[in-house]
């Protein structure tokens, strides 16, 4: 039974949990969704902490909430690596196929010209047979 995936689909399929997840991460923190979602939570998060009347859990200079992005991005930075290095692993994986299919795609244009070339031979050599066929009956 032939295989009809894609290179893109093979490498997907080959990919283990960990490298799942770290593209999936990298994906959504490099969008704008978690940007945008980032900022309303530290805006609610300096919100809370200068108009919370009863109770301020992290007063200016918000040094938990500088404590938590820290953490993130010790976590972070190593998974967006990770995610860096598939891509240039798929970008390699994928020049070597394109590279392959044109070596191919060489071969055959190759093969045609050689075959349009006899062809082209062929032709000339019966128009020959029939002009010298044409002088010896004109002799």
């Amino acid at each position: 039974m032939e295989d009809n995936k894609t290179w893109h689909e093979k490498h997907k399929d080959a990919s283990k949990f960990g490298q799942r997840l770290a593209d999936s991460v990298a994906t959504g923190m490099g969008s704008w969704r978690f940007i945008i979602i980032q900022t309303v939570i530290v805006i609610a998060w300096m919100t809370a902490n200068v108009v919370g009347f009863i109770y301020h859990w992290d007063v200016y200079p918000y040094i938990l909430l500088n404590l938590l992005f820290s953490t993130q991005a010790a976590y972070a930075a190593p998974i967006i690596m990770m995610a860096q290095n598939r891509q240039s692993e798929r970008d390699r994986h994928h020049a070597e196929q394109d590279f392959k299919t044109n070596v191919e795609a060489k071969k055959e244009i190759e093969l045609l010209i050689e075959k349009l070339n006899s062809i082209e031979v062929e032709k000339l050599d019966k128009i020959l047979e029939l002009l010298q066929g044409k002088e010896s009956k004109k002799k």
